[in-house]
C-alpha cells in the first residue's frame, strides 16, 4: 500500500463523512470529503488521490453519473461505490460504469477498510511495463487498460476489461458462470440471471467478431475458455 495514500470520499450525510474521515485518518490514510457531485468533479480536478470512494445518492447528481466522468477522465483511478441499493441490476449498472468495487449500506468500518487496503494495494499508477498479457495476437495493456488486437485498439468497458483480463489470465482452463460472477463481479451467482453470457457476448463481439482465429470459446455445460488453436 501506499505510504499515505490520499482518498477523495464523495458523500452528502455530514455525520458519515466525518466519522469515516476519523477513522481513516487513524490508519494514516488521508481523505478529503466533497459533500456534492460538482465539489467532487472541482477537487478531482485540482488534486491527486489514490481513491475514490463515493455515494450513489448524490444531492445534485447520481453517482453514477459522477463515477463515468471520472472514469472518463481517469482510467486508473480505483473507485470504490457505496449505496444503501444492493441488487444485482444496481451493482452491474456500477460495475458498468467503472466502479471497481462496491458496498451496500449499512456496512461495518472494519469491512469498508478491508476494501480500501486492497484496492489501493492495486495501484495501477505504479503497474510496471511489463504488465501486458498476450494470447494470440491479442494484447491486454495492464498499464494503459487497453485491448488489441492485430494491433488494432479495441474500446472496452471497465467491466469487459476484467472479464477479459481474467480470461487471458487463465488461459486454456474452462471458467465456470459462478467462477465468473465471484471473481470478476464478487457476487454470488444467480442461476436465474444471463449476465455473465451477456457480458461474454460483448466481448466476444469485440474479440473474435471479424477474425479467422476464434480466441473465446464456449464449453456446453461446463462455461468459458479463451485459447488459441
Amino acid at each position: 500500500m501506499l505510504e499515505q495514500p490520499n482518498i477523495l470520499f464523495v458523500e452528502d450525510e455530514i455525520k458519515v463523512a466525518t466519522f469515516i474521515k476519523k477513522g481513516l485518518l487513524t490508519q494514516n490514510i488521508l481523505s478529503e470529503i466533497a459533500f456534492t457531485g460538482l465539489e467532487a468533479i472541482e477537487l478531482f480536478k485540482k488534486n491527486h488521490f489514490d481513491l475514490v470512494i463515493l455515494d450513489i445518492g448524490l444531492p445534485d447528481m447520481s453517482g453514477l453519473d459522477l463515477c463515468k466522468h471520472i472514469r472518463d477522465n481517469n482510467s486508473r483511478v480505483p473507485i470504490l461505490m457505496l449505496t444503501a441499493m444492493g441488487s444485482l441490476t444496481d451493482k452491474l449498472s456500477g460495475f458498468e460504469v467503472g466502479t471497481n468495487d462496491y458496498m451496500v449500506k449499512p456496512f461495518d468500518f472494519m469491512e469498508l477498510l478491508v476494501r480500501v487496503r486492497s484496492l489501493l494495494k492495486y495501484c495501477p499508477e505504479i503497474v510496471g511495463k511489463e504488465n501486458i498479457i498476450q494470447v494470440s495476437d491479442l494484447e491486454l495493456d495492464l498499464n494503459e487498460k487497453i485491448a488489441r488486437r492485430c494491433g488494432k485498439e479495441i474500446e472496452l468497458t471497465a467491466r469487459e476489461f476484467s472479464l477479459l483480463e481474467y480470461l487471458m489470465l487463465n488461459k486454456g482452463k474452462v471458467l465456470s458462470k459462478v467462477e465468473i460472477a465471484e471473481k470478476v463481479w464478487d457476487i454470488n451467482f444467480d442461476t436465474h440471471t444471463n449476465f455473465v453470457e451477456v457480458y461474454i457476448n460483448y466481448i466476444r463481439n469485440k474479440i473474435d467478431k471479424g477474425y479467422p482465429n476464434k480466441l473465446i470459446h464456449t464449453v456446453v455445460g461446463m462455461g468459458y475458455m479463451l485459447k488459441q488453436k
